[in-house]
């Protein structure tokens, strides 16, 4: 049986595939005879006319051939229960599709939504999250429609919104198909999932960058419909779960983590809009991809950070179906946090004119307030650092009692709220949060030591006092303190080590090489790298110490001596040397511009100085 089912559910992925590699460019032709096409615009990112409809294509490719299949396979089992999403997912794709041509106002088309929604919830397609009818049936209007929209959004540059809502698709597939007791049940959602991946993928090879068509609002919303109304048809989260005390956080993690970056990118995007007094419904180059390029990746390259981050996502959905609860909400909670660190590290790259109410500069009385607690007081660092604080505990109980903590559990909660009290009283104390985490060093991180250390011992001497210490484990605390010491450092280091990876991908700019490898030498490299606006891309140093020759200094290579400069320049196409001295370095700028005039070479010789007026 399970080899009868894979092979029908692998033909109607290899023919919508096909059908969808078809009607792709038949669409993009269709498109650009009647004028459907994308024009650039401010608030848009694409630079040139690109042709529409190839939401068209998807919709054309999938939804036939699975009608097709369902007939031939089983029409009341795998047809006729699934008619109205069907209806509905037509409905919506028309609606996407008078959008794109008539351009309508996006209250009309939300209404539009609502509408969809409400007639797919009327024939029993709701989530089942709860014990609450009531609390299911909102949860459904906003899951339906939240889901929806936030594709719209994610349809933001070449390949991003359909790579995503493959990977999305492929993983809710197989998380169903992977669960031996539901696959039966689950065949019909597998068979629309099938068709409607293959339909993506067809459409994708068209639509990455460089794009030769858009999907528009017909193929975005689509997309994201379908999504949103397998997830809730499938259930993924109580697959298997019945009512184990793991079922809650399954049931609303597992949805939510396969479609993570949709509904990631749309609360990013949403929050920071309302930050700076924009209309969240308007469209601008302050997504997350658009961000990344911002801050130097390449339009593909940010694409494909996006669609890790949906791998990992999808996997640690699938994770979850083996893991123990413990050690799901620890791999949830720390890739949550991973997630932001680097999402407030994108919120820093300034894409907007105005001021943030944050700045203090807004009229009204919550912006002194929240000024007061978001900077002065450190607020949100003292609770992060409770969050991480938990998470490091609650690994060391999982680690010291190898996931079964049992009757140890009791124990944790205990002791949890007196060692959150010492530690962020230590931390305070030793002046953690005083720092400043861009600028993060050697001397911050002694800090930390000293604040866990001192931390860890006050929790240790009151619970020897109020409970002698009776049931609590002393590897525990060790075991804490590792992981906590992890945790502060990498959470204080995270700007740096992202701004620090990202500047060494940077090779946009003129190849510039540094000569003298020593403090002026970094001291150089560290000013191109922070300017962007000097528009230098270092290549490496060069410097008249061979000891160091072939080795690195700050992530760049000593590429040799003056001898192999005329080598090196050509190698590496420099056109731009930054003498580093700190003496005699006049005179070396001089030899240098001789050495590259008697080369032939075009190199712009520079000298570092610095100034203090």
């Amino acid at each position: 049986m399970k080899g009868f089912l894979t092979n029908h559910y692998l033909i109607v992925f290899c023919a919508t595939l096909a059908l969808s590699l078809v009607f792709t460019p038949l669409m993009r032709r269709a498109a650009v005879k009647c004028g459907q096409v994308s024009r650039p615009k401010d608030n848009r990112w694409h630079q040139r006319e690109t042709a529409l409809m190839g939401g068209v294509g998807i919709f054309m490719s999938a939804m036939p051939l699975w009608l097709i299949a369902a007939f031939v396979l089983d029409w009341p089992v795998y047809g006729h229960p699934y008619l109205p999403l069907a209806v509905c997912a037509a409905g919506i794709f028309v609606l996407g599709l008078v959008d794109d041509i008539f351009n309508m106002d996006p209250q009309n088309k939300l209404a539009g939504q609502i509408v969809i929604a409400s007639v797919l919830i009327f024939f029993g397609f709701r989530v089942g999250w709860t014990d609450s009818e009531t609390i299911n049936l909102v949860l459904s209007f906003f899951w339906i429609v939240g889901i929806t929209n936030a594709f719209n959004l994610l349809d933001n540059m070449d390949g991003l919104a359909a790579g995503v809502a493959l990977i999305s698709g492929a993983f809710l597939f197989l998380f169903l198909f992977m669960e031996p007791e539901t696959r039966t049940a689950s065949a019909p959602v597998l068979l629309m999932l099938a068709a409607y991946c293959g339909a993506v993928s067809g459409f994708l090879v068209y639509n990455f960058n460089p794009a030769s068509i858009f999907m528009g609002d017909a193929g975005s919303l689509f997309l994201g419909f379908m999504l949103a109304c397998l997830t809730v048809a499938a259930d993924p989260g109580q697959a298997g779960q019945g009512g184990s005390s793991f079922h809650l956080l399954s049931v609303m993690a597992i949805p939510i983590l396969i479609l993570f970056i949709p509904i990631l990118d749309t609360g990013f995007v949403s929050l920071m809009r309302k930050l700076f007094r924009r209309a969240v419904s308007h469209g601008g180059k302050d997504h997350s991809s658009h961000r990344m390029v911002a801050i130097g990746f390449s339009e593909r390259k940010a694409v494909l950070v996006l669609y890790g981050f949906s791998v990992a996502s999808g996997l640690i959905a699938l994770a979850m179906r083996y893991l123990s609860a413990g050690i799901s909400l620890v791999v949830i909670a720390l890739y949550l946090l991973f997630v932001l660190f680097f999402w407030i590290y994108l919120a820093r790259v300034k894409v907007y004119q105005e001021e943030s109410i944050l700045s203090g500069r807004g009229a009204g009385l919550i912006t002194p307030i929240l000024v007061e607690i978001t900077y002065r007081r450190r607020l949100l660092e003292v609770l992060l650092d409770s969050v991480l604080i938990t998470v490091a505990y609650y690994t060391a109980y999982l680690l010291r009692f190898e996931g079964q903590l049992g009757g140890d559990f009791d124990f944790f909660l205990k002791s949890l709220p007196i060692l959150i009290s010492c530690q962020i009283f230590a931390m305070y104390i030793l002046g953690v949060y005083r720092g400043v985490w861009e600028s993060t060093g050697l001397r911050d991180l002694v800090g930390y030591v000293q604040a866990i250390s001192v931390g860890t011992v006050m929790t240790i001497l009151i619970l020897l006092f109020v409970y002698r210490f009776m049931s609590f484990s002393r590897a525990v605390f060790v075991i804490y303190w590792f992981f906590m010491l992890i945790l502060v450092s990498l959470s204080r280091l995270s700007f740096r080590m992202l701004d620090e990876g990202i500047r060494k991908n940077f090779n946009e700019g003129i190849p510039t090489l540094i000569y003298g490898a020593g403090a002026g030498g970094q001291m150089a490299l560290k000013e191109i790298e922070t300017n962007r606006e000097m528009g230098l891309s270092p290549v490496g140093f060069v410097d008249d110490n061979v000891r160091i020759h072939r080795r690195r200094v700050k992530g760049y290579p000593v590429l040799g001596g003056q001898d192999q400069l005329p080598e090196i320049l050509r190698k590496y196409k420099v056109r731009k040397i930054v003498v580093a001295f700190r003496e005699k370095g006049a005179e070396k700028k001089r030899e240098l511009r001789a050495v590259c005039a008697g080369l032939g070479l075009e190199v712009d010789v520079a000298q570092m100085r610095l100034v203090i007026d």
